[in-house]
């Protein structure tokens, strides 16, 4: 009995991880480049009474064994990179990645970030930047004279002069990234992940090559959650911790009943 209260409080702390994710799904439903979580679980080790195939007394053999599981338990939160709904903005600064590949932004630390959301500004210097001012990399600089900004499907970016009325090529093209395993980036939030030993080593190069997804200007990539999906789950998981307490009350009070025999 003592072995299903902790099988059933095992069961509760999965559904507890698992709405955890699903709220943070749905804070996130309007957050630009936001890739939803999933809870991934993993059921526990099993205590075995009796093998399949052992012999009994009589000679004869077992054909199945007697095992007793220990519960579930969440073994990881998996990013799923689907593309997201596309918004036109009107925005010249704003850029979508049409497929794979992320945009490669210099953190304050000097380290390489990763990110889907390309809502980008331009600093004081006029050089491209994310809303917490950290830049984009490679480096692009649009000059005080520019009246208009232009990023091809290639990641060329050039200007119209208002001074001359003559676009300018810049000389400089947005890269991308991309990773053998996604999945294994490390999120650390403000829409920004970093690589780990588990993503692989980042391959970089210019839109629409090696693999990588084609730019659109004038668009964001919106959040890939799906409210209905996510409250969906969110009903089967307060289902699932519902059941498992109940697990908890029926051993609880059968625990009670086998105290109260000598009464």
């Amino acid at each position: 009995m003592i072995r299903a209260l902790w099988t059933a409080a095992a069961g509760m702390t999965c559904q507890q991880m698992n709405v955890d994710v699903i709220a943070n799904n749905l804070s996130n439903v309007n957050t630009t480049g936001f890739k939803r979580s999933r809870a991934d679980f993993q059921d526990l080790l099993y205590q075995s009474l009796l093998d399949a195939g052992m012999t009994s007394n009589a000679g004869a053999q077992y054909p199945v064994g007697l095992e007793v599981g220990m519960g579930a338990r969440v073994v990881a939160t998996e990013k799923m990179f689907t593309q997201g709904d596309f918004r036109e903005t009107g925005n010249r600064l704003d850029m979508v990645i049409e497929g794979d590949g992320f945009f490669q932004i210099t953190m304050p630390n000097g380290n390489t970030g990763y990110t889907r959301s390309g809502s980008f500004k331009t600093d004081a210097d006029g050089r491209l930047c994310t809303s917490e001012g950290w830049l984009l990399e490679p480096q692009v600089t649009v000059p005080e004279s520019a009246v208009e900004v232009n990023v091809g499907s290639d990641g060329s970016v050039s200007v119209l002069d208002g001074e001359t009325g003559e676009i300018q090529d810049l000389g400089v093209s947005v890269e991308l990234a991309r990773f053998v395993n996604p999945g294994g980036l490390k999120s650390i939030g403000h829409s920004m992940y970093v690589d780990s030993p588990a993503s692989g080593t980042p391959v970089t190069g210019n839109p629409g090559s090696l693999g990588l997804g084609s730019i659109s200007q004038g668009f964001l990539e919106m959040s890939n959650v799906s409210v209905v999906e996510e409250m969906v789950n969110l009903i089967a998981g307060q289902r699932a911790y519902e059941v498992s307490s109940k697990a908890i009350q029926a051993s609880d009070e059968m625990l009670q009943m086998a105290n109260n025999v000598k009464r």
